[in-house]
């Protein structure tokens, strides 16, 4: 197999084979000639598929391979093409591989979680659809296709979060994720719009190549630096698909879906859109200091706040959720920082550890009987040891331990914001600095409240110090009966937490030369000389394991222990602390367990506004306006017009005569009048 335009059609449409095979005769919706195994196979092959022709890929691309062309027009507007086209180079490569791998292990993962869901082959056709929306995003060369391949994505998770569709609570997550991100994609929308109009193209090659052009552009009407705009406008998009505050309100809620589509959403495709599509794009972005100064601020704000809200969660996937949160800010921090190459490396690891996170936290509600409150579990290292010992490797890596992948990663984060050279570069530093600590605390208090401790659950299934959280998801697919010991999930669960095991521990450190300091993505991503921070990082390199030792030398590792001492203190040894501090900061727990107020914002005050703007517009705008003035007030005009007009017809041949010799005598006047 060699790469080729008809290779990469076939990584990206394998899973679109897949999802229309399932979908269609797997669902009822022409019959149901395939099965839940039929189902299962199909759309495993074809993201299988994908898999092994994007390593192919990879392997090709670190041999020198380029490609850049279109394989289809879809259509022709004057001098302007819009095209089907792939850009193949060391970013959309690796991402393909990460996408790929990662939905493959999540398939696999699927026939252990959803094996009783009425459902099921409509979850493999969502989420085989959902692997062809990404790779169609990632491996676009022009703009028009990387908009299908957003929306797309959006369109997906609105289907996969609501998958449960009788739930309430799963129609109004749903919801939320895709009106909020469609208030990001009105800013995305206008970030390409001002480059194409000013550009005159949508292919990437062709809008970098005038960057410079652009940047001595100002946006008509205004002294606003035309590429400021555009890139924030771009940002904004990323903000919405990728979890930014404040349009990050809807992931947390998104963890109404079943849990395999939570680590795929949340680990290697939807929500690190954004970040890849910033990277991408960094050739313009490049060229705007204040853009870069918002997205630093933006991503140190998430990294660091949102975080915070993990520690007081119950819910084991919202512990998760949030961490993402607070691990996309770490992203972000590195885009602002111009260390674009730090940024897709810790999306990189992040997607194996994270995905290992969901899904061992999906192993654990398996074991749990569908139970999902931290505070009903405890002990489960010696029912679950599998699942225990994967889970503890994907927290090691996320709290950055040395020598596990999430280490090198985050480490380069903070070491960016510290040299970088753009407004909020010290704030971000700081923020992700504290985050770390954060980070261990959170993690360390799930990780102990879950396998250590005291078993709070007896055979019978009733948790011994609390009864089931109400804001806990129930699965309506038969599993939510909750009774019997905890026991170890399936192969095909454990098997995809081995897999994902390793990378999280090794990846880091064999790639971080390449990647970060080698010529990985020469050629892909523009650094300019006055952003110095990924030359800093370059001469303080002394390789992985020079790294690695000098890491327990620095204040960011004692965070971590700190971190993991006091969670261990807190959860294990004197569980009265947390009570005593929850009572003690009753005000700033009450801010925390509100979200910082902001689904209230959204709710109480955006969404009542917007109720009431549209209530006003339809009352005055369409009843008042259009019905009142322009239909009725013109039906009533005519009226008007034709009641006096019927007594001027009045059937006298006289009367018309003489209208004839009064019109003919104020013609002849009106033209004597005119003067020559």
């Amino acid at each position: 197999m060699s790469s080729s335009p008809n290779l990469y059609l076939l990584i990206a449409l394998a899973p679109l084979a897949g999802a229309i095979l399932a979908g269609l005769f797997g669902t009822g919706f022409l019959g149901r000639p395939i099965g839940r195994r039929g189902a299962h196979l199909i759309t495993i092959l074809g993201v299988l598929i994908s898999t092994i022709g994007s390593v192919v890929v990879l392997g090709d691309v670190l041999n020198g391979l380029r490609f850049d062309g279109a394989v289809y027009t879809w259509s022709l507007i004057g001098q302007t093409k819009l095209e089907i086209g792939f850009l193949i180079d060391p970013l959309s490569a690796m991402m393909m591989v990460v996408v790929t791998s990662v939905s493959l292990m999540v398939h696999i993962y699927t026939i252990g979680y959803m094996a009783d869901d009425p459902g099921y082959q409509r979850f493999f056709a969502y989420i085989s659809l959902f692997t062809f929306s990404m790779l169609m995003l990632v491996m676009s060369n022009n703009m028009v296709q990387l908009f299908f391949g957003w929306e797309a994505v959006g369109l997906v998770s609105y289907l996969l979060i609501g998958f449960w569709y009788t739930r309430p609570t799963a129609i109004f997550a749903n919801m939320k994720a895709f009106l909020i991100n469609r208030v990001g994609d009105f800013g995305f929308v206008l970030g390409i719009g001002l480059l194409f109009a000013y550009a005159g193209s949508m292919h990437y090659g062709d809008v970098f190549s005038q960057a410079d052009k652009l940047a001595k552009l100002t946006l008509p009407g205004s002294d606003w630096m035309l590429l400021t705009v555009a890139c924030i406008c771009l940002f904004i998009g990323a903000m919405g698909k990728s979890a930014q505050v404040p349009l990050h309100a809807w992931l947390p809620d998104s963890m109404e879906g079943p849990t395999p589509i939570s680590a795929l959403i949340h680990a290697a495709t939807m929500v690190t859109a954004g970040i890849f599509m910033v990277a991408r794009f960094s050739p313009l972005f490049e060229l705007s200091d204040t853009a870069l100064s918002f997205i630093i601020v933006i991503g140190a704000i998430g990294a660091l706040f949102l975080g915070i809200l993990g520690i007081i969660q119950n819910d084991i996937k919202r512990v998760v959720a949030y961490s993402t949160l607070s691990q996309l800010g770490y992203m972000t921090v590195a885009l602002g920082a111009s260390a674009y190459s730090v940024a897709i490396f810790h999306l990189m690891t992040h997607a194996f550890f994270k995905a290992l996170l969901f899904l061992g936290a999906g192993s654990v509600i398996i074991g749990m009987h569908h139970d999902q409150d931290i505070r009903n579990m405890g002990g489960l290292r010696k029912y679950m040891p599998i699942t225990w010992i994967t889970f503890l490797l994907g927290t090691l890596a996320l709290v950055g331990t040395p020598f596990f992948s999430g280490f090198y990663s985050k480490e380069h984060i903070i070491e960016a914001a510290g040299a970088a050279h753009v407004w909020g570069a010290s704030f971000a530093y700081y923020a992700t600095l504290i985050g770390v600590f954060v980070t261990s605390l959170y993690s360390f208090r799930l990780y102990f409240l879950v396998f250590h401790g005291k078993e709070r659950f007896d055979a019978s299934g009733h948790a011994h110090e609390h009864h089931h959280a109400a804001d806990v998801d129930e699965e309506p697919d038969g599993h939510g009966q909750h009774g019997g010991a905890p026991h170890e999930s399936p192969w095909v669960v454990t098997v995809p937490l081995v897999l994902l095991a390793i990378p999280s521990v090794v990846i880091g450190a064999w790639v971080v030369d390449p990647m970060l300091f080698g010529k990985f993505f020469d050629g892909v991503i523009a650094v300019l000389p006055q952003h110095p921070a990924m030359h800093e990082l370059h001469e303080e390199w002394h390789g992985w394991v020079a790294f690695g030792m000098h890491a327990f030398q620095t204040l960011p590792f004692w965070l971590v222990v700190a971190g993991a001492v006091i969670a261990w203190y807190c959860y294990l040894i004197n569980p009265k602390v947390p009570a005593a501090i929850k009572s003690s900061l009753s005000g700033l727990n009450k801010l925390l367990e509100n979200k910082y107020y902001v689904d209230w914002i959204n709710e109480q005050i955006i969404a009542r506004g917007a109720r009431c703007l549209g209530r006003g517009l339809w009352q005055t705008g369409d009843r008042g306006i259009i019905d009142g003035l322009l239909i009725n007030g013109s039906a009533r005009v005519v009226g008007w017009v034709a009641a006096i007009s019927r007594h001027l017809q009045s059937g006298f041949i006289y009367h018309y005569a003489f209208a004839m010799i009064v019109g003919i005598m104020a013609l002849v006047t009106f033209f004597v009048l005119i003067p020559q």
